[in-house]
Order: structure tokens, then sequence, then C-alpha cells
């Protein structure tokens, strides 16, 4: 498991970064910012978080699989 502070870290920085992509680059990117506000709620109901089982699949950041 990761400290939340990490994901929302990341969380945050995503969907800045796809504002300024969707703002400078293409609006397409703002298609990703829907994307990452979708995996908040949908983690805020499932407990389910992609991006903390991926960095604890890699022992990145701190974070440690789950369970273990």
């Amino acid at each position: 498991m990761c400290p939340d502070r990490i994901i929302r870290r990341f969380a945050g920085l995503f969907v800045l970064a796809s504002l300024a992509l969707g703002a400078l680059v293409s609006p397409m990117w703002y298609w990703f910012t829907a994307f990452v506000g979708f995996n908040l709620l949908q983690s805020s109901l499932t407990n389910f978080c992609p991006l903390e089982r991926m960095l604890g699949a890699g022992r990145l950041l701190g974070c440690a699989p789950r369970g273990g």
C-alpha cells in the first residue's frame, strides 16, 4: 500500500499536466483529465486504485504490494 499523499500528488500532477496539454497541444488531452477524475471517483467508492497497485508491484516511492 502507498501513503495517500503519494496518490494525491500523482493525481494532481496528472490533472494539471493534462489541462496544460489540452490548452497548449490538443483538446483531446482533456479526455485524460476525465479519465483521472473517473479513477478518483471509482477509487473512493471501491477502494481499488490502479496507480497504487502499479507502484506497489514495483515497490516504488515507499509503496508495498497489498497484503505485504
